[in-house]
């Protein structure tokens, strides 16, 4: 639902949406940042959100039922919100798991224009924390949802042939600059100047030793670019720590990634 007002009647509207970051804000409120499929990445002020009653709502990665009201369109305004999903607490076994939802949220909240709709990339999130799954798969889902994000902003990459011989198997590298798949076969001598692309990419395999590393390093790259690189901000602390514990962990042959 969403309603305009004249005069002094709010603007408002109700959605299903995500917590993106919620942060502390004077005596007991947060700040709050929601992403819904018809409003895009919101801000508002939860008054009362960092209460005992209220604070496990405002939780990174939580599926809510938000409500935002202000008085006049281009004004912080406020929300209200019923838990509908508390994907964070079910998360807090894992390490893994809570590092996968913290970077997804953390990469939505500071890629995506706010107040412009992403119906495409909400979809995707919301599919990726309602399965999240222990293990490999919640990273691989999350390097697809990246894709997915880059796609969507205009940064799409080319991983379905060859850039340089147009076949479309044995592909194991991608252009750091174009964005496109490139062979072994055509690599050659330019491999040390290439990233890595891991088949699960681009078939159904399951990942290897350093195939989860080298998925979050390609896509990660792009980011850091293109989507945070056009609005002159540095990839989220929660994507780099994601990213480097696994690099450490995968590195270090039995090891914990965390």
């Amino acid at each position: 639902m969403t309603r305009s007002g004249t005069g002094k009647a709010p603007l408002e509207w109700e959605a299903a949406g995500i917590v993106l970051a919620a942060s502390p804000y004077g005596e007991g409120d947060v700040l709050a940042s929601v992403f819904t499929e018809t409003q895009g990445v919101h801000r508002g002020l939860a008054r009362g959100g960092a209460s005992r009653a209220r604070a496990a709502i405002w939780q990174t990665g939580n599926l809510v039922e938000a409500r935002w009201v202000a008085r006049l369109a281009d004004q912080l305004g406020s929300f209200t919100a019923e838990l509908v999903h508390p994907s964070a607490a079910l998360a807090m076994h894992d390490p893994l798991l809570l590092g996968v939802l913290a970077a997804a949220c953390a990469v939505a909240e500071g890629a995506l224009p706010e107040r412009e709709p992403q119906a495409r990339v909400f979809r995707g999130l919301l599919h990726l924390i309602a399965h999240l799954r222990e293990g490999s798969a919640a990273v691989a889902g999350l390097v697809a949802w990246e894709l997915g994000l880059l796609s969507e902003l205009g940064y799409g990459l080319d991983l379905t042939r060859c850039a340089v011989t147009g076949a479309t198997d044995g592909l194991e590298f991608v252009s750091p600059r174009t964005g496109r798949a490139v062979s072994a076969a055509a690599a050659g001598v330019w491999q040390d100047r290439l990233l890595r692309l891991p088949a699960f990419m681009v078939r159904d395999a399951t990942p290897v030793a350093g195939d989860l590393a080298d998925g979050l390093a390609l896509t990660g790259h792009f980011l850091t670019r293109d989507a945070f690189g056009a609005r002159h901000r540095g990839v989220p602390a929660a994507r780099v720590r994601l990213a480097d514990g696994l690099a450490e962990g995968e590195a270090t042959e039995g090891s914990s990634i965390f």
